[in-house]
């Protein structure tokens, strides 16, 4: 996995943080960093501790619970955030499905957003009970 700095750029383009003014993304941007890892690296285990909340910027991966496929990521998606905001286990395994770029923010930085940037913290949410009402 190579790790880079995240940037407001890339940040922008993610529609959970569209809206957000400059300043706003900026202050974001110093709570991620960037990684790369290959086709095939599992990201999440189900059933384990959470420590970080990702955002695709390039690439697929395949959501895995219970041992069945129950969705597809891509670009501008996220995952991880269920287990941060109810502090339980991860729900589901995250497998890259291609070469992937991710931004990711560790749970610590997670919570800060939701105190500091709580709109943001709202769509995430938001997402979230979409996500489990499907």
């Amino acid at each position: 996995v190579l790790r880079r700095p995240g940037g407001t750029e890339t940040l922008e383009g993610i529609g959970a943080f569209s809206g957000l003014s400059r300043r706003e993304l900026g202050k974001l941007a110093g709570w991620t960093y960037g990684v790369e890892g290959p086709a095939g690296e599992e990201l999440t285990k189900e059933g384990r501790l959470a420590h970080e909340f990702f955002v695709i910027e390039d690439g697929s991966a395949e959501v895995r619970a219970g041992g069945e496929r129950i969705a597809e990521l891509g670009a501008g998606d996220f995952f991880g955030e269920i287990a941060l905001l109810d502090g339980v286990p991860r729900t589901a395994t995250v497998i890259a499905t291609t070469a992937l770029r991710l931004i990711v923010m560790s749970a610590q930085e997670f919570r800060r957003m939701e105190q500091e940037l709580p709109a943001v913290a709202d769509r995430v949410r938001a997402a979230v009970r979409a996500r489990l009402a499907d």
